[in-house]
């Protein structure tokens, strides 16, 4: 087949670039506009991915029509689209709504128009978040087709483009699968996220800002997943996968962030300076919990093929011999 993979320059599009390559005979498309989350072509560079016969990229922004001769360089062909492009960061999206709905909302309409005219279209994968749940505080795990209730910008935009995306299978018969994430986590992360981020301070010697309950005294939580976990998950449903349906990714087992932080000082070898901080009193929408129920995608026969504390470990010690990803 012929995978359309939006953001594949990006942190889980390029982890996902690299699995089909490596399980699989398909070919790739690429469409990415660069921006400052993409860090250039380095991640497709590194592993040796963006000269390889069967990767083609092209630098293109989708919250546009695709422009004539773009198509024609892609061709009609396209039997897939994995829609992973977007403005991911929480904290961009409080200080730029605006963007991130336009590339959330408006890239995902323009994706879906696009996928009307494709012939041969087998599937449009569609990538969302834990987030559009809102806070799961205590034990609570959302289900697939539970009520959405986004806290900030960034959850409300993927939560918006849900809809859109179900609105457009219902009216125009687009082959919809839509998925929902845990906090992803792995080699060549954007240093502005949590792991990296806490590598280079413990490195540095550094005070970690671990997020935390307003009495200071409980860390937030989160369920980690390694983006190649991620991308297995997604391979997994499309071979197993049925058009209409929605299934949640989530990680394997929950982390408080000051045992997070405390295991990767660990793993450095280095002792851990922290402050707790209640980033969610001084401004709402950092949620201090997700969860998601996996149940449905178990049942199916997945298994996440690297445990957490695996991946981590991997993740790190790839991490302190690549520190050059530790650069802003």
């Amino acid at each position: 087949m012929k995978i359309l993979i939006t953001g594949g320059c990006g942190f889980i599009g390029h982890h996902f670039v690299d699995h089909i390559i490596k399980t699989t005979n398909h070919e790739v498309v690429v469409i990415d506009k660069l921006s400052y989350a993409s860090m250039g072509l380095a991640r497709l560079k590194d592993p040796g991915l963006l000269f390889h016969p069967r990767v083609r990229v092209f630098t293109a922004d989708f919250t546009n029509s695709f422009p004539t001769g773009l198509r024609k360089e892609i061709g009609e062909d396209v039997n897939m689209i994995v829609h992973m492009g977007a403005e991911s960061h929480v904290d961009n999206s409080i200080k730029d709504p605006r963007n991130c709905f336009k590339n959330n909302i408006d890239g995902t309409i323009e994706m879906l128009e696009y996928a009307r005219t494709l012939p041969d279209l087998k599937l449009f994968f569609y990538f969302s978040t834990d987030e559009v749940f809102g806070p799961a505080l205590g034990d609570v795990a959302y289900k697939e087709w539970d009520r959405h209730r986004p806290t900030n910008p960034y959850s409300a935009s993927k939560s918006a483009a849900e809809n859109v995306c179900i609105a457009y299978e219902n009216t125009y018969q687009i082959p919809l699968m839509i998925v929902n994430v845990m906090n992803a986590f792995g080699e060549r992360q954007h240093v502005e996220k949590f792991i990296p981020n806490t590598i280079r301070k413990v490195l540095n010697d550094q005070t970690v800002l671990v997020h935390s309950y307003p009495d200071k005294k409980k860390a937030g939580s989160r369920f980690y997943i390694h983006a190649r976990n991620i991308a297995a998950a997604v391979v997994f449903l499309m071979e197993n996968g049925e058009i209409g349906e929605k299934y949640n990714i989530a990680g394997e087992c929950e982390v408080d962030n000051l045992e997070l932080a405390q295991m990767i000082a660990n793993y450095v070898g280095k002792s851990l300076k922290y402050k707790m901080v209640d980033f969610h009193g001084s401004r709402p929408g950092h949620d201090l919990r997700y969860g998601l129920c996996g149940e449905k995608m178990k049942k199916m026969g997945w298994e996440i093929p690297i445990e957490f504390e695996k991946s981590l470990k991997k993740t790190i010690e790839w991490t302190l011999r690549n520190q050059n990803w530790l650069e802003d």
